[in-house]
């Protein structure tokens, strides 16, 4: 039956069995290809049969579908004619893990940050009304994603606009499943259909003319339905809302869509799934099995960097009672879970709130406490305007744990953290270390908790290559350290290229730096280094443009030192997506692109 499906058009002719039997084949398609393939299972597992009913019901290209975050959408790539590349799921030259315009008209806007689908599906109806076009446009959104704040702004605009929206909350978490019945099923499907949207509109129409009572009508249809949905908020935005209804309820779902897409003013459709439905252990333990890795993934018994940061946060705050942790909702990818469980009093979950983040840690950091933020390099992006003004501006003590720099595999450009160096090591008042190994971070972090000032500690997904790491050290503000002593060619390596540097450099005889600071840099060790070698190469993963290796060339420049540099980073396009290792072997940051730099 996948097989079969190469368009949206080709599921219309089912009935609901069919249907239903086509839920149950891609929920058996998907446990087994993303065991192979790697990826996100719950979530797509939870959202099949709306996935389906929504393109019964509609009609993409044409309709608009736009997912929040995207990563949800692997039941959309089936059902849109990329069945047969679904074994080529997040990996190099293969289909993304997120929506990608690029990949297929019914992606109708690429996603990978959350709380952008909103925003981009109510530009695109009004942009359909601007064009006179008909097709409708359809949002979906998560509860989780709902929590940040750029989902509100949408939200606000869509309610004060006449656009012809329909916002889809897929809610799995919320404790709102008693509301799930027969009888709301029914309300559902009745407010829903033209008779009583007819009636209303009629009806507040006549009452318009009688201002007390039609106000004393709205306020008590309001209460009324305030009783038995949890509507108010959405209405009070200005949305018309619907729901909820069982996610899981095929028949339900495309007798309301089919309603509500007669329907032209905003509206809200709120369906309550379950993340991993469908498979057991997932449905119990739905964090655990959010994102999984290939089958095949060869296990490491060296700690990975998030599980390093984990254990300095614990053993840190068991002897110092101002340590708080702040985390926008990714605390097991962070390495918190423990953290949270034997210090739940110094740990915030500010949920997708970047933004709010940020700004939170500066106002904990005026109160005497040590706000630790942690978060992705790409997520970071997204609280930029907070860290400059917010932190950076009035040089406040606060730390930045930033995980996921550099190139992070399979997840691709969304998630990449190519850009950090560069955006940072332009804002003043921050110091900013890039760790080589587990046992440099946690000394790193030593010496973070002890200073005074706004600290970024950026290190990458994956493991270390040291086993015991805990330390007491720490280690002197700005000093790099030579790690191999040679002649002629000298190696400055930021973060983990650092191993590379050294294999390369034992084969050029060259002298390795691993720098440990990109600000302030070591620069009468740069110096040095230039006066007495004829050849620099530095190398990051970053982005070439602005980041550590920009920084030697502008010392260089201001100290008027001619000593030929080359800068080994990312090249200036975003990142593809495939194995770290490969990705790195793409871009030459590795001892064969270090050899190459040497010997041009």
């Amino acid at each position: 039956m996948l097989n079969s499906i190469t368009s949206p058009t080709d599921i219309k002719q089912l009935n609901i069995v069919q249907l239903q039997s086509l839920a149950k084949k891609v929920r058996t398609f998907l446990i087994e290809n993303i065991q192979r393939t790697g990826g996100h299972l719950a979530p797509n597992l939870g959202i099949i049969e709306m996935t389906i009913a929504i393109h019964y019901i509609f009609d993409t290209p044409y309709d608009s579908l736009v997912f929040d975050v995207g990563h949800q959408a692997y039941t959309h790539k089936i059902l849109t004619g990329r069945f047969d590349k679904m074994h080529t799921l997040r990996q190099k030259g293969g289909l993304s893990g997120f929506t990608k315009h690029s990949e297929s008209e019914h992606d109708s806007f690429g996603a990978g940050h959350s709380s952008t689908s909103i925003s981009a599906a109510l530009g695109i109806a009004i942009g359909n009304s601007i064009n006179n076009s008909k097709g409708k446009s359809i949002a979906v959104i998560g509860d989780g994603a709902l929590t940040g704040g750029m989902s509100f702004e949408a939200l606000n605009h869509a309610g004060d606009s006449d656009a012809d929206l329909l916002i889809i909350l897929n809610d799995n978490d919320m404790s709102i499943s008693k509301n799930v019945g027969a009888m709301n099923k029914y309300l559902t499907r009745l407010i829903s259909g033209k008779v009583y949207s007819t009636m209303k509109s009629k009806s507040l129409g006549f009452l318009e003319k009688i201002p007390q009572i039609h106000k004393f009508a709205k306020r008590s249809e309001e209460h009324l339905k305030g009783m038995v949905l949890p509507s108010t908020l959405f209405e009070e935005l200005g949305l018309d809302y619907f729901g909820p209804i069982d996610g899981h309820d095929l028949p339900t779902l495309i007798q309301t869509l089919k309603n509500l897409k007669k329907q032209t003013k905003p509206r809200l459709l709120h369906i309550i799934t379950k993340k991993g439905y469908g498979l057991k252990i997932a449905e119990n333990d739905p964090c655990k099995f959010h994102g999984v890795t290939p089958a095949s993934s060869n296990t490491s018994s060296f700690p990975s960097y998030s599980t390093v940061f984990g254990t300095w946060l614990n053993n840190t705050a068991l002897h110092h009672k101002n340590l708080v942790a702040i985390t926008p909702a990714m605390c097991a990818g962070s390495g918190m879970s423990e953290f949270e469980k034997n210090y739940p009093k110094q740990y915030f979950d500010v949920g997708i709130a970047e933004q709010h983040a940020i700004t939170f840690a500066g106002g904990l950091a005026m109160q005497g406490l040590k706000p630790i933020v942690a978060i992705y390099s790409t997520f970071l992006q997204r609280g930029y305007d907070q860290l400059i003004h917010d932190i950076a501006l009035q040089n406040l003590n606060v730390i930045f744990a930033i995980d996921r720099a550099g190139l992070v595999g399979a997840d691709g450009a969304t998630h990449a953290g190519s850009f950090d160096l560069s955006f940072l090591r332009c804002i003043p008042n921050l110091i900013i270390m890039t760790p080589s190994n587990a046992m440099q971070m946690y000394q790193m972090f030593n010496t973070a908790f002890k200073t005074n000032n706004t600290i970024c500690i950026r290190y990458p997904r994956g493991v270390s290559n040291i086993q015991d790491y805990v330390t007491d050290k720490q280690i002197s503000l700005g000093k790099a350290k030579i790690i191999l002593k040679g002649s002629d060619v000298a190696i400055f390596a930021f973060g983990t290229t650092v191993e590379s540097a050294f294999s390369a450099g034992k084969k050029l005889n060259a002298t390795v730096v691993d720098m440990r600071f990109v600000k302030p840099l070591d620069k009468d060790l740069i110096t040095e280094l230039a006066n007495s070698h004829i050849k620099l190469i530095s190398i990051e993963d970053n982005a070439a443009i602005g980041g550590a290796g920009s920084a030697i060339s502008e010392l260089l420049h201001q100290r008027n030192i001619n000593t030929s540099l080359s800068i080994l980073g990312l090249p200036d396009k975003f990142s593809e997506q495939g194995e770290q290792k490969e990705l790195y072997d793409l871009y030459g940051l590795n001892e064969a692109g270090i050899l190459n730099a040497a010997r041009s």
